[in-house]
């Protein structure tokens, strides 16, 4: 073991977990995080095991049976195509889900990377970066997406890049904001001084200290990306027919909203609370995690 490792396993020796230990005893009294917890797991429960117990095809097609209401056979009824309601509910909770997770994995790992780079390194590095994000920021994301979606097939794959490459800034700001600060520290300076690397030193003890700022910012990242796929899907530019989505699912039902309001209302309130899932976790974690929580 090095002089350098060494000085980190002594100031850590046990001292690690107990924030941890901490952190998970404010949540287990947090409310507003259980609520978040059993909404989140309850519905990825639903959209992860739902079509392996509940057999129906969401694509099918049946003209004999359309804009049928609840039976034995079709819980939620029928849309106007004759396809089965809850079995598109749950294969497009996974296509929201799927969307959600991936685009968050990407806008966060690019925001974190920007971010840390920019105030680990400051000086030029920082002010390249900084104007970078600020333009970026300038942009108008729906409008870039419905150009670059309309040149290439709407695919889950592409509907995740697009999101995941366009919705980085907001996580590079806080990343930014938070290595800032850490590097001025006195055991950042200290492993400075000892000779450790700076991937290293970002690594080990600027990183961690941005933890509980990452995180929240990825539960508010992927609400985003939900919510993005929804209104892309809405207007015909994001997941295409016949996969489902709740987006899409919406879009067909706007012809029947006076007839068979249901059908709208079904994908719009698991729009709404998976959204509100991701929101309130994200505001458990912040207090559950913050110093001054």
């Amino acid at each position: 073991m090095t002089k350098v490792e060494d000085i980190e396993a002594r100031a850590s020796g046990g001292a690690a977990s107990s924030p941890v230990r901490r952190a998970i005893q404010r949540f287990l009294r947090h409310r507003k995080g259980h609520v978040a917890l059993a909404l989140l797991v309850t519905m990825s429960l639903a959209v992860g095991i739902g079509p392996f117990v509940y057999r129906s095809d969401p694509t099918k097609i049946n003209l004999l049976n359309t804009m049928a209401e609840s039976s034995d056979s079709h819980p939620l009824g029928t849309d106007e195509n004759g396809r089965d309601v809850l079995a598109r509910l749950l294969e497009g909770g996974r296509v929201s889900l799927l969307v959600g997770l991936a685009a968050m994995t990407i806008a966060v790992g690019l925001g974190v990377l920007l971010g840390a780079t920019a105030g680990y390194f400051g000086g030029w590095v920082d002010q390249i970066l900084v104007q970078f994000v600020d333009g970026a920021m300038a942009v108008p994301l729906f409008f870039l997406w419905l150009i670059f979606l309309s040149s290439v097939p709407p695919t889950p794959l592409t509907i995740i890049l697009v999101i995941g490459c366009t919705s980085w800034m907001a996580t590079a700001r806080i990343v930014r904001s938070e290595i800032l600060k850490a590097r001025a520290l006195d055991f950042v300076e200290a492993a400075r001084s000892l000779g450790a690397s700076h991937f290293r030193i970002l690594l080990r003890h600027c990183l961690p200290q941005a933890t509980s700022s990452i995180i929240v910012s990825s539960t508010l990242a992927a609400a985003f990306a939900i919510i993005s796929e929804s209104a892309l899907s809405f207007l015909g530019i994001g997941i295409q027919p016949p996969r489902p989505s709740w987006g899409n699912m919406l879009t067909g039902a706007q012809e029947y909203l006076f007839t068979r309001p249901e059908l709208a209302i079904y994908p719009g309130i698991a729009i709404v609370l998976l959204v509100l899932a991701f929101n309130l976790l994200g505001d458990a974690l912040r207090d559950v995690l913050s110093p001054r929580g």
